[in-house]
């Protein structure tokens, strides 16, 4: 069965380029991202490893904590984290499970038969502390992913769980969000003393920038 949002994120044990992990251990109380490749030593891939790499920053700043994966062996790892360096400019610090088994592939159905049943899609799965599932994402192998767009979708989801709140259509950190069609205006009036712009009943507009907040 497909994993859905809000399911509690299933648990394993698996060996990775950090040693042995098992994954709700691991996550301790942070932010997960956990995303596979298809395969070792192609181009796409060892771009997009360079690239989180290269985001540790933005990753501490959001408590998250990347995980890569495929169905290669710990060595094959090792030796590809060579190459990303050479070729990014940036060494890999975090972890990439080793999934030769294909235990996690098949757990969270990474592997899609009708695409390749040799390798598994670019899947990502967003996961927050309490170990839900917030946010899934399946590219083709052919197709690199966009980690600004996942930071961007991970800023959403920790600003709407701290407010009554949902972030609109191309929204950026800072930007207008709308607010929760659930409150009263009463309650909305409570919440933003800022004030917010009502262009239907249930579409009101609030600059959570605005002065005092």
């Amino acid at each position: 069965m497909a994993i859905q949002l809000g399911q509690i994120a299933p648990d394993f044990e698996q060996d990775s380029t950090h040693g042995r992990i098992s994954f709700h251990d691991w996550l301790g109380g942070s932010w997960g991202v956990l995303f596979s490749h298809p395969k070792n030593f192609t181009p796409v891939c060892t771009t997009e490893l360079g690239e989180v790499a290269k985001l540790r920053s933005e990753w501490d700043k959001r408590n998250v904590k990347p995980i890569g994966l495929s169905v290669d062996p710990v060595e094959a790892h090792h030796k590809w984290e060579l190459d990303i360096h050479e070729t990014q400019g940036t060494k890999l610090d975090f972890p990439m499970i080793a999934d030769a088994n294909t235990k996690v592939s098949a757990l969270y159905d990474m592997i899609h038969p009708e695409s390749d049943p040799t390798v598994t899609v670019r899947s990502v799965f967003v996961i927050d502390p309490s170990r839900k599932v917030r946010l899934i994402l399946t590219y083709p192998p052919s197709t690199g992913r966009n980690f600004a767009e996942i930071l961007r979708a991970i800023d959403s989801l920790q600003l709407t769980d701290a407010r009554s709140i949902a972030t609109p259509v191309n929204w950026e950190p800072g930007e207008p969000v709308v607010i929760s069609p659930k409150l009263s205006d009463e309650e909305a009036s409570r919440q933003f003393p800022q004030g917010y712009k009502t262009l239907k009943p249930y579409l009101r507009v609030v600059d959570l920038q605005a002065p005092g907040q």
